[in-house]
Parts: structure tokens; C-alpha cells; sequence
């Protein structure tokens, strides 16, 4: 059972990693889905892409949860019916999840080379002209779009730009961690982030701001 990473955020928050070793008959014993989901997972053609949809069940059930428990809303937004926040990623050989008390988003992404060419998508580029070589330009832009793919994922508004209405505060590489901000059409909300790097993959989870703390 190869859950590789749990992490406690904070006492309100806690981060799941499975790595993806397991035939999808294997991931499947044990996991009970509802009609719906069985009906999603029978209609991917990518095994990989089945795999990692019932490693997530498998990640649920270690954070005390079924598929039975798990909803999505008009925007694609997965919610657990006790009224905890969850977010869910996965990326060829990993996936994950957030459960939180607060609003959450998680993202993985495979480190590759090819995030330079679009990078112009989400990320004013001057920014990473002081970083030493190509390896690390493609270690930061890959943390800053798990980033904001994260707090895309919180937010989950149809209409949020990357670009313009999502902002990542500057960061060092060996800080692991940072703010950030989405900003759209009047509502602004602040987020703690944190990064995890492993095996060529970037983890990015990110934690709403709350005037409790």
C-alpha cells in the first residue's frame, strides 16, 4: 500500500501522497465506487489515468473517507459531505490530496523542460532571469504554476486568468514556501503556500488566510 507522504499543514489541514505502483485491478479491490464514478473511470482509455482516478479512493480511505462522501459542484469542485474542504491531483506516477477545515487547493506537475516554452502563459518571464541555469528556472516556474494551479482550484471561478488574476509573492528556491493572492471581479483572497519536491515532481498545496489564523 504505497501511501509515500502524509504531511500535517497545521492542525486544520493534512496532505496524502500515494505513488502509483499498483495494476488498476489492484487499486480497485477493496474500493466501492458510486454509479457515477464507476461510470467515469470505465469511460478513461488512459490506464494510467485509471489508475490514478481509484488512488485516489485509496487516499481517501486513509483520510477516513469513501467515494460515497465525495461531491462535485457546477464548476467541477470536489467537496466531502461533512463539510471539510478537500482538493485532489494527480500526475503520471503520484497523486494526492488536501483535507482541510478551511478552503484548500493542491496541484502536482511533473518537472519538464517544456514549461519554459509557456511559461509566458502564466508568469511574467523577467522575473527568473537572475536564477543560475536552465534547471533551476524550470524548478521555480514549475513551483509557481502548482501554485496557481492550486489556488485556481480553491477559488474555482470560470473566468480566472493565471496570469491576471492570480498572483505568486517572489520566493528563494530553498524556501519551499510562499503567499499568494487571486483577485477577481471584486473578491480577493490570500493564501499560505508550500512546495514538496520528489523524484522529478512538484508538489504545491495551498491554505486560505483566515482572520483566525
Amino acid at each position: 500500500m504505497p501511501l509515500y507522504k502524509t504531511i500535517t499543514v497545521c492542525d486544520a489541514a493534512k496532505v496524502l501522497i500515494w505513488k502509483i505502483e499498483e495494476s488498476f485491478e489492484a487499486l480497485s479491490e477493496g474500493i466501492v465506487l458510486t454509479s457515477h464514478c464507476e461510470q467515469r473511470v470505465q469511460g478513461m482509455k488512459s490506464d494510467l489515468h485509471r489508475r490514478g482516478f481509484m488512488s485516489v479512493r485509496h487516499l481517501l480511505a486513509a483520510a477516513g473517507y469513501t467515494d460515497h462522501d465525495l461531491f462535485y459542484d457546477e464548476n467541477g469542485k470536489p467537496h466531502l459531505k461533512d463539510g471539510k474542504h478537500i482538493s485532489i491531483t494527480h500526475s503520471f506516477i503520484f497523486s494526492a490530496i488536501i483535507v482541510s477545515d478551511y478552503e484548500v487547493g493542491i496541484d502536482i506537475e511533473k518537472q519538464r523542460p517544456k514549461i519554459i516554452k509557456i511559461a509566458h502563459k502564466f508568469t511574467p518571464l523577467e522575473e527568473y532571469r537572475t536564477l543560475a541555469n536552465d534547471d533551476a528556472i524550470i524548478r521555480k516556474l514549475t513551483m509557481v504554476w502548482g501554485a496557481k494551479e492550486s489556488l485556481y482550484k480553491s477559488f474555482a471561478t470560470p473566468g480566472v486568468s493565471f496570469l491576471q488574476n492570480i498572483f505568486v509573492e517572489d520566493f528563494r528556491l530553498e524556501n519551499l514556501s510562499t503567499t499568494a493572492q487571486v483577485r477577481y471581479s471584486g473578491v480577493m483572497e490570500n493564501y499560505s503556500v508550500w512546495f514538496l519536491e520528489f523524484e522529478e515532481f512538484t508538489c504545491a498545496y495551498a491554505l486560505i488566510s483566515t482572520d483566525d489564523g
